[in-house]
């Protein structure tokens, strides 16, 4: 979990963001088909609007979930990462487009971000833009989230614990996902 102050002077440090802040309910932008074809890929604003106009519900007091289908790729770095270099600048990953953090904190008042990648800026985006735009709103980031392919689009709640280490900009964070339950008949 990346906290503001991971990215801006005077930001808030990991163990000052509100208990509140760190539960919220889920919205899970799926660009896993497109990602699919394209690992250069990002949530767009149509892709947040779309969430919106699907679900009948808004984007403001959630937790954005960018869900690539990448969490599959966790155990192969080289898949995961799309390059073989340790070089970052050679990095391919789908995440956010920086059009559609701006979006975000200027249309909608958001939670946190997050995303089954190494970051919730697009691998080839060096100079992490949608960093510099949520966390400077006081937006927390959350990356490698695991198993987002279970959360459903929608109707899920978030419970984000970031292990609390005094003025950290980020910390290792455990999220769970509630979602009401579903009654499944046993075979007789």
């Amino acid at each position: 979990m990346d906290s503001p102050s991971h990215f801006v002077p005077g930001g808030l440090n990991i163990d000052q963001i509100p208990i509140d802040q760190l539960i919220g309910p889920a919205a899970v932008i799926d660009v896993t088909e497109r990602a699919s074809l394209n690992p250069d890929t990002g949530a767009t604003v149509a892709d947040l609007i779309h969430w919106e106009n699907s679900t009948g519900q808004s984007l403001n007091g959630t937790i954005v979930l960018i869900r690539s289908g990448w969490g599959s790729k966790y155990h192969n770095l080289t898949a995961y990462s799309g390059t073989s270099e340790k070089d970052a600048s050679k990095m391919v990953f789908p995440a956010l487009e920086p059009e559609a953090a701006q979006w975000l904190v200027d249309n909608r008042k958001i939670k946190g971000i997050g995303s089954d990648t190494i970051s919730f800026d697009k691998g080839t985006s060096l100079d992490s833009p949608c960093h510099r735009i949520l966390l400077g709103h006081g937006i927390f980031g959350l990356e490698n989230v695991a198993n987002m392919e279970l959360i459903p689009v929608y109707g899920a709640t978030l419970h984000v614990m970031p292990m609390k280490i005094a003025k950290a900009s980020g910390s290792p964070t455990r999220v769970v996902a509630t979602f009401p339950d579903v009654i499944f008949s046993q075979p007789s």
